[in-house]
């Protein structure tokens, strides 16, 4: 169950973004973090804040920090892929490319069993 409070803090962070204080979301993201450090959501946020304000070293940080956390998440993988790419690092995109797209095909496998 996730920290109410660190909730708060991710939500006005979505907020922010919509209104394009980039800055100001980050900062509710790391709150959110601080808080409870296994709050995906927020972690996802922050790194498409940091990819948006072109902070590359930061978004692949916190990227990894969730692919770490949870190898089977397929969005982690997808965004180190672009950060990856965006930075030139085009053999560790394709790599990381290549788990999202795996992983993506197990969740659909098991759907399909269901």
């Amino acid at each position: 169950m996730a920290n109410p409070e660190a909730e708060d803090h991710y939500y006005l962070g979505v907020d922010l973004i919509v209104e394009g204080k980039t800055d100001e979301a980050i900062s509710e993201y790391l709150k959110a973090i601080e808080l409870d450090p296994n709050l995906t959501d927020a972690l996802h946020g922050l790194t498409r804040a940091y990819f948006q304000k072109g902070e590359l070293d930061n978004a692949v940080h916190y990227a990894k920090r969730i692919a770490e956390a949870d190898p089977d998440d397929v969005l982690a993988h997808t965004n180190l892929s672009i950060y990856y790419q965006q930075q030139g690092k085009i053999e560790e995109a394709e790599e990381e490319a290549n788990k999202a797209r795996i992983l993506g095909w197990k969740q659909q496998l098991k759907k399909d069993q269901k």
